[in-house]
């Protein structure tokens, strides 16, 4: 207004000023005033003819609509000028300007291009000033069409058209002419892009357009476009955008894309710490265990206070296997929950299970796993010997325990079963069965050094071989009886010797060294091997359910490379072969005090060099315990495993042998080799011979005799011990008289007949000599032949086995109860079981020949066989002496 006041003063003044009336038509046209500026701009022509007042006259018409007469003007104006190129040009890029003011842009830029081909000149720059507007105003229009995609584009097309002169003389003619404002292009058009990009919901070219921008200013500039409102907003919008599109993308799997919108979000906003947590997550999830690591260490930084830092750093240092690191950011992750000022944080502290709780879980693991485990172990790998607690300590240095400590952060990952996994596989050990063959590596040896480093000479390279190949299996720890005992601590002995057939059972693997089975030896070697014989050997390859054979050179027995040659079948039958002990048994032993006769057989050949040990290496095999006393000798050993066998089996077949009574007991052998012959076993009665049996019985014997014989069998404690002393539920027969018949055929023996009431004439063949007796000459000393009673002649008892056998099942345990029963099992029948059990009775049967002692206590005579006996009369059987007997 104040331009037009001035103007019309000077006009007023200098009615002719043909200027200043084309500079007024100018002002006018800015004021839309289009009339008047048509007048000022005529009267400026019919002054005196100008090209400004032919630019003038074309603005005016070009408000009036009246484009065609606008272009005429600027002809006009050409003619007027001074032909310069310079004036061509530039009326030319006005024409351009108004035709694409005149809805005709492409058109208009389209001339601007040719004018610029045509003959570039000084004014170029300008002309892709004016240019760039153009696509300026395009973009600009389309963004109010909502044409996103094509408002990027017409921007795009005016930033490739810079940089800008805005020094240039004409930028001020043509603001001036059509009102156009050029400052600030580079910066409007640069937002404008950055905009039509985001409504286009193309956020992360929107950010990287941003990006390019800022990158094109130098830092003054930038400090100041930082505080400008628009920016602000803008970055604000574009993170918020690029989170939300980031996290649809984490929940969706798309990892790569979350990446990319929050590396984005990022970009605009680094302080953001919540969405480096975002990004952490995501690139964990992708296995970029560095860069989640990266953006975790950020988060802290941002926000110290914050637990979810310490959550993906956790996260992070896990997945690249980094467990100790990982355990401490857990850590820190609790304290900082625990810590919260917020109430909603804290409760988050709940769903969180600590290192500590985890710790306290694989402790009772290892407690649970180690009831049963050796003493002292060599660490396969490092040839070290570690007892219990150095083996706990190197577990928890372990990978495995670290990363189990690190992986149960929940309660939702807290598997104890898993933890037991572990424990289990990294505590799994195997044992040594060899023989025992020159100086031996022992505990001292071993203690504070590695077996590897151990000077390499036999027997010490067996003990290194086994550990590399125990090693090689895949087992981080072995034993071996040589050097894992203590033998000078008698506590820690008792309780190896009484434990050992459990470590055997409980290894993973036993490894079984034949020293004198050369290499690629054919069948047959193993049973020729001294292993064969030894007498520790019997448990440890009867407790093992995974065993494997070796040859000198360590190499497996006849190449069987298998993982257990308890599968072999060649291998189980040459062993069966070789112990006499059957296949079956072999592969799947059960201990205890069951079979007791046979096992007694398996051991009765074998060897041992210390004598205590005929009976301590049996103990595992029976299940039974004993107090380990080196110097006791041999004859006391075996007694006291006998009678722990006995007295917890009830069964007397341990007392069913011939020859040299102990001294320890007259009833027990002194030596174990007695149990090689067969016992003495009962003719076998068939169904059908029992039943004829039971008929004839119901003719000659009443029913009442029957029960009542069976009723008082049945109510008979077990057999026991005490003081040395046996106890002994026995059927007794009175010898009455015992006559001499001379020399039996080997010269230790006498051949005697003793006569009783109850039985037929019995031969009885011993080693001790006799005096013989009649009823006219009673001997000074009673002397009686006694039945050790039986429960297993109850015929609910066999019918039970028959059945146990039928299903192919493990027997279980045969322990007798100390009360006497009542009534027989209700589905049989009370008294045709009575006449069963009279029936077995009538049968030859093994029978014991006593004499009482001064003390009143009764003694065995030793014979070098059995003594067969067979009942006379039924009727005085059902009658007979009935009674326990206490045995020296």
């Amino acid at each position: 207004m104040k331009a037009e006041n001035a103007l019309s003063k000077v006009i007023e003044v200098h009615v002719n000023d043909h200027n200043a009336f084309s500079n007024r038509a100018l002002v006018r046209a800015h004021r839309f005033q289009w009339d008047v500026a048509l007048a000022d701009a005529q009267m400026s022509i019919n002054i005196r003819p100008s090209v400004i007042g032919y630019v003038a006259l074309s603005i005016a018409l070009c408000g009036q609509g009246d484009v065609g007469d606008a272009m005429h003007s600027l002809d006009l104006g050409f003619i007027d000028g001074n032909g310069s190129v310079d004036t061509i040009r530039l009326f030319l890029l006005l024409k351009a300007i108004i035709v694409f003011n005149n809805v005709q842009g492409n058109e208009g830029i389209a001339r601007i291009t040719d004018l610029i081909k045509a003959r570039p000149g000084n004014d170029a720059s300008l002309c892709r000033s004016v240019q760039a507007y153009m696509y300026a105003q395009l973009g600009k229009a389309a963004i109010n069409e909502q044409e996103y995609d094509r408002a990027v584009q017409h921007l795009a097309s005016a930033i490739s058209l810079g940089p800008f002169d805005m020094d240039s003389p004409g930028m001020g003619t043509i603001s001036l002419v059509f009102g156009w404002n050029f400052d600030n292009l580079w910066l409007y058009i640069h937002e404008g892009k950055c905009e039509a990009l985001y409504a286009a919901g193309r956020t992360k070219e929107a950010v990287e357009s941003l990006h390019a921008m800022m990158d094109q200013v130098d830092e003054g500039t930038k400090a100041m476009m930082n505080t400008k409102d628009w920016l602000v907003d803008f970055k604000h919008r574009c993170t918020q955008i690029s989170k939300t599109l980031g996290d649809e993308a984490l929940r969706v799997h798309n990892y790569s894309e979350a990446v990319d919108q929050y590396s984005a979000a990022l970009a605009l906003d680094p302080s953001r710490d919540d969405i480096f947590v975002k990004r952490s997550e995501a690139r964990a999830a992708m296995g970029k265990w560095k860069d989640a690591l990266e953006d975790a260490e950020h988060t802290i930084k941002l926000n110290y206070s914050s637990p979810w830092g310490y959550e993906r750093k956790h996260a992070a240092l896990h997945g690249a296997q980094d467990y100790g690191n990982a355990i401490e950011a857990l850590s820190a992750m609790l304290l900082k929950l625990e810590n919260s000022p917020d109430l909603v944080t804290r409760k988050l502290r709940q769903q969180y299970v600590s290192p500590v709780d985890v710790d306290r879980a694989i402790q009772i693991a290892i407690n649970q796993s180690f009831q049963n485990f050796p003493l002292r172990l060599v660490e396969t790998t490092t040839g070290r010997l570690c007892d219990r607690d150095e083996r706990i300590n190197t577990f928890k240095t372990t990978t495995y325990c670290k990363e189990l400590i690190s992986s149960m952060t929940t309660d939702a990952t807290f598997d104890h079963e898993r933890i037991a996994e572990v424990v289990k596989n990294y505590f799994q050990y195997t044992m040594l069965s060899h023989r025992w063959e020159g100086k031996e590596p022992l505990l001292c040896d071993v203690q504070n050094t590695s077996v590897y480093d151990l000077e390499s000479l036999y027997p010490v390279t067996k003990l290194q071989q086994f550990c590399r190949t125990a090693r090689d299996a895949g087992y981080n720890w072995g034993w071996s009886d040589t050097c894992c005992i203590d033998k000078t601590n008698s506590v820690e002995l008792q309780q190896s010797l009484n434990s050992m057939f459990d470590w055997y059972r409980d290894s993973s693997l036993t490894i079984v060294y034949l020293s004198d089975v050369p290499p690629s030896s054919k069948p047959g070697a193993l049973a020729k091997s001294a292993w064969s014989t030894r007498g520790w050997t019997l448990q440890e390859f009867l407790a093992p359910n995974n065993i494997l054979f070796f040859a000198k050179d360590w190499t497996p027995y006849l190449n069987d490379c298998s993982s257990n040659h308890k599968e072999s079948t060649v291998i189980m039958q040459e062993l069966e072969d070789a112990t006499g002990i059957a296949a079956q048994a072999l592969i799947g032993f059960h201990p205890g005090t069951t079979e007791v006769r046979q096992k007694l057989q398996w051991a009765s050949t074998r060897i041992t060099t210390v004598q205590e040990d005929v009976a301590y290496s049996l103990v595992g095999i029976f299940d039974v315990t004993l107090i380990v006393n080196y110097g006791e000798k041999k004859q006391k050993a075996l007694g006291r495993l006998l009678e722990a066998i006995v007295s917890r089996s009830g069964d007397v077949t341990a007392l069913d042998w011939a020859g040299r009574s102990s001294e320890y007991n007259s009833c027990l052998p002194a030596d174990i080799t007695v149990y090689e012959a067969a016992a003495c076993a009962p003719p076998f009665i068939r169904r059908e011979e029992m039943g004829k049996l039971v008929s004839e019985l119901r003719s000659s014997v009443t029913p009442q005799l029957a029960l009542t014989l069976y009723h008082r069998l049945d109510n008979q404690p077990p057999p026991r011990f005490a003081n040395h002393r046996l106890t002994l539920p026995c059927i007794v027969f009175s010898i009455t008289a015992l006559d001499a018949n001379g020399t039996h055929g080997r010269s230790r023996s006498n051949v005697y007949y003793a006569t009783t009431d109850e039985l037929k004439d019995v031969e009885i063949t011993t080693s001790d000599r006799l005096s013989p007796f009649s009823p006219s000459r009673p001997p000074r000393w009673e002397m009686l032949l006694v039945r050790p009673w039986n429960r297993n002649l109850l015929g609910a008892a066999d019918i039970a086995s028959d059945v146990r056998n039928a299903a192919a099942a493990p027997p279980p345990s045969n322990a007798i109860p100390l009360g006497p029963s009542s009534q027989p099992p209700p589905e049989f029948d009370a008294l045709t079981e009575a006449f069963k059990l009279v029936a077995r009775l009538k049968q030859r049967f093994a029978a014991l020949l006593l004499v009482r002692g001064h003390g009143g206590e009764y003694k065995r005579i030793a014979s070098d066989y059995d003594i067969i006996a067979q009942v006379r009369d039924v009727n005085k059987l059902l009658v007979m002496d009935i009674r326990s007997i206490e045995i020296l």
